[in-house]
């Protein structure tokens, strides 16, 4: 017997993916030459599966940041901040992140993970009830397994059935926690926040929002769905990462509540990670920077979305429910999704493949994400591509896409 024998079924899985060609769990990139593209196997292909929604990675502000506070701080704290200390930089990255929230708390966490990992198990003590969508991410799952509250699972987006839910326990003691998030990672579909507030202002509930795929994407200010929905005064603490919009890594968390700085002694995450490095902080900072004085950014990153989507649409593709950033191409199962995206990698364009348990209803995903850097013309490659791909897999119909197909299929990547 083996120690590793209890994942025989993962074993035959990675096995399953490796046939036929590149395994997707497995890319390597050779390099990355800008926010939207790549080299794998010494290919040049367009990246359509990154989550760098603003393409600020490249951002010379940014790096510049970085490297500045590489050299002057060093390559890292080694130690967590109530071990080692704060740095200027987590305290004034803190401030920044408050201000551009509107709220008097903040909080920096080392991963996004990290982030609701920290503030939900903290939050949520052995009498209290966590309230969960049943689409949430697994940094929510995992967080709610280290609180001992109870955990009731609600039906996905939907109010009502939360609303039910908390009914029921009218008269127990303890907390009510709503957790839900801003953009939903798989299918890239919001969530009713409008709804969802009416019943945590009805209930006395509390609201825990993760917008770590709609910040910088929703709203007017970049403030995601909270923003766009108009119920920021609503909302009780704020999750989100660092590793999408702002390209970086790292997480936060923002509050109005007093009492808000305990935290950072009951949340064990915080307390026993090492901080981010100064540089990592930097670049975060010059970031939140460029989403405040450009919000032409989160513009161009939803007309992006939209032109994939209704592309993907007309084609006659199975998509998620609304057009975001995120476009999720249903599957009708999983051989047929390895399939595909390994013919898709062939063509030039990289998406993620995401498939049961990772995805909602069990379905078999090519999950694509754009970002404000692709242009049109890139955009319609990738169309293109899917297009031929779901021809040669007879899974859309050749007249359904002919003129637009034609068209950008007459696209090719830049020249070196």
């Amino acid at each position: 017997m083996s120690i590793f024998d209890k994942f025989e079924d993962i074993r035959n899985i990675l096995a399953d993916l490796s046939q036929g060609g590149q395994n997707p769990l497995e890319v390597r990139f050779d390099d990355i030459r800008s926010p939207v593209e790549g080299t794998v196997d010494g290919k040049r292909v367009l990246l359509f599966g990154t989550s760098n929604y603003l393409g600020l990675t490249f951002d010379a502000d940014c790096i510049e940041a970085g490297v500045q506070m590489l050299r002057q701080c060093g390559t890292g704290t080694t130690g967590s901040r109530i071990a080692n200390g704060t740095y200027t930089g987590h305290a004034s990255l803190e401030k920044q992140l408050a201000k551009f929230y509107g709220k008097r708390h903040a909080m920096v966490f080392s991963t996004g993970y990290q982030a609701n990992l920290g503030l939900i198990s903290a939050l949520a003590a052995r009498e209290d009830h966590l309230f969960i969508d049943a689409d949430s991410h697994a940094s929510i799952y995992d967080a709610c397994r280290l609180s001992s509250a109870e955990i009731i699972r609600f039906r996905h987006n939907d109010a009502n059935d939360l609303a039910r839910r908390i009914s029921r326990l009218k008269g127990k003691p303890g907390s009510r926690i709503i957790v839900t998030e801003g953009i939903y990672s798989m299918l890239g579909d919001t969530a009713p926040l409008r709804e969802i507030a009416t019943v945590k202002r009805e209930t006395g509930a509390y609201l825990i929002v993760d917008e770590a795929h709609s910040m910088g994407v929703l709203g007017a200010h970049g403030r995601g769905q909270c923003e766009a929905a108009g119920v920021e005064a609503d909302v009780d603490f704020v999750v989100g990462t660092f590793s999408k919009s702002l390209g970086a890594m790292g997480g936060f968390a923002v509050s109005d509540l007093e009492g808000f700085n305990l935290l950072r002694v009951a949340a064990r995450p915080y307390m026993f990670t090492a901080s981010l490095p100064p540089s990592i902080v930097a670049t975060v900072s010059a970031a939140l920077k460029r989403i405040q004085d450009d919000p032409s950014l989160g513009a161009r990153v939803r007309a992006n979305g939209q032109r994939l989507y209704y592309g993907l649409e007309k084609a006659g593709f199975s998509l998620g429910p609304q057009p975001n950033p995120v476009v999720a191409v249903k599957m009708p199962d999983r051989d047929t999704a390895v399939t595909f995206w390994k013919y898709l990698l062939a063509e030039g364009v990289y998406l993620n493949l995401a498939l049961p348990p990772a995805t909602p209803g069990s379905l078999a995903l090519l999950r694509s994400s754009v970002n404000a850097q692709h242009s049109d013309e890139q955009i319609d490659f990738a169309i293109a591509a899917i297009c031929r791909v779901g021809r040669r897999m007879g899974l859309i119909e050749a007249a359904r896409f002919k003129q637009p197909v034609k068209q950008a299929e007459k696209l090719a990547l830049p020249a070196e």
